[in-house]
């Protein structure tokens, strides 16, 4: 009760009905139009608790450490580089506060890469990538990764359960 979350690509809102009430969220999307449809949504639904507005994922106008929770939802894989959003959700994340990704991610399994490979003129098409490593997304940033794993075997796409790691003084 009482957190604060953002979650970064929000779109038309399809996830603001999973947010508890007792909890403010901001939703960021650069897509003004898909924002409209969420703040229709929000509107209709009554989410006093809930705002949306536009801003780019690699440039998030929030200052640090001003969340307790990030999540995004199939989002950095569309965005130009990743390494920077995923830096911008660690920036504005506070310490020992929680992050949530879900996104496709290049398999380790390399009969599943070379499938997903050979669909690269579609998924270009429709906006993603599908060379995003998730190791060198999270390469030198303050998270403990908590949980990572796919829904099912045969799933697409990858849950990633993260913490921000308290930062020490070291003197």
């Amino acid at each position: 009760p009482g957190a604060k979350l953002l979650e970064v690509g929000v779109g038309t809102g399809l996830s603001l009905a999973a947010y508890p009430d007792n909890v403010s969220v901001t939703g960021v999307d650069l897509s003004e139009s898909m924002l409209a449809e969420a703040e229709q949504l929000i509107g209709e639904r009554q989410w006093n608790h809930i705002n949306v507005l536009p801003m780019n994922a690699e440039k998030l106008e929030f200052e640090d450490s001003t969340f307790d929770f990030v999540t995004s939802f199939h989002t950095i894989s569309v965005v130009s580089r990743p390494d920077v959003m995923m830096s911008e959700i660690v920036r504005v994340c506070k310490p020992g506060g929680r992050i949530l990704l879900i996104n496709h991610f290049r398999s380790d399994n390399p009969i599943i890469a070379r499938v997903v490979d050979s669909a690269g003129n579609i998924t270009k098409r429709l906006g993603w990538r599908t060379d995003l490593v998730l190791d060198e997304v999270l390469r030198e940033l303050p998270l403990r990764l908590d949980h990572c794993y796919k829904p099912n075997p045969l799933s697409l796409f990858t849950v990633m359960k993260a913490t921000k790691e308290e930062m020490t003084n070291v003197q």
